[in-house]
């Protein structure tokens, strides 16, 4: 699959510190991310996308340990399902921290996240040291990109950084389940 060179992560993971948007591949599309934290980050990718803030985000990470401060309380049960999903193009709903922003969330009080087996998604988290907020690269309700020249198309000059690579194959974007009742929310 593809990688990333050094000097190119390195520049991603600096835009992502200092509140910027990427685009990046995934295992199905191009997505747009930020750091999760970042207030004013996240608003200007919600606007980008014009998304309504209510929907909540997906984030990613390149491993659980780096989701489990946004992650409430899971039965043993439930974790155990998740971590043998993972890492992979399994999303899920699980119950989110207690002081996880409203802007990540929505009106939800779950978090979609997922550790990613795409190898620039996961060396872009493990570069910048955070998950990362993860949609897709589109106005919302319109085609996602699906590779550079679309993401420059469709979200023009709004976009800090375009890191290439190729995405993951999956010909849609991936699942999300509910980590509570197993329930497919996407197929």
């Amino acid at each position: 699959m593809s990688h990333i060179h050094p000097w190119h992560l390195r520049q991603a993971a600096r835009v992502i510190t200092l509140g910027g948007l990427i685009a990046y591949p995934t295992e199905a599309v191009y997505g747009l991310g930020c750091h999760p934290l970042n207030f004013e980050a996240v608003t200007r990718l919600l606007a980008l996308k014009q998304r309504p803030v209510t929907k909540g985000l997906i984030l990613i990470a390149d491993r659980i340990e780096r989701l489990q401060p946004y992650i409430g309380k899971l039965p043993k049960s439930s974790m155990a399902r998740i971590q043998q999903s993972w890492p992979g193009p399994t999303t899920w709903l699980i119950p989110a921290a207690n002081n996880v922003p409203d802007w990540l969330t929505g009106q939800h009080a779950t978090l979609a996240v997922r550790v990613t087996d795409h190898p620039i998604a996961a060396a872009l988290c493990r570069a910048a040291g955070t998950p990362l907020v993860s949609t897709s690269a589109n106005i919302s309700q319109r085609p996602p990109a699906r590779n550079p020249l679309q993401v420059r198309l469709r979200c023009g000059k709004d976009v800090d950084l375009i890191v290439h690579g190729k995405t993951g194959g999956l010909k849609k974007p991936t699942s999300i389940k509910d980590a509570m009742s197993g329930c497919l929310f996407r197929a």
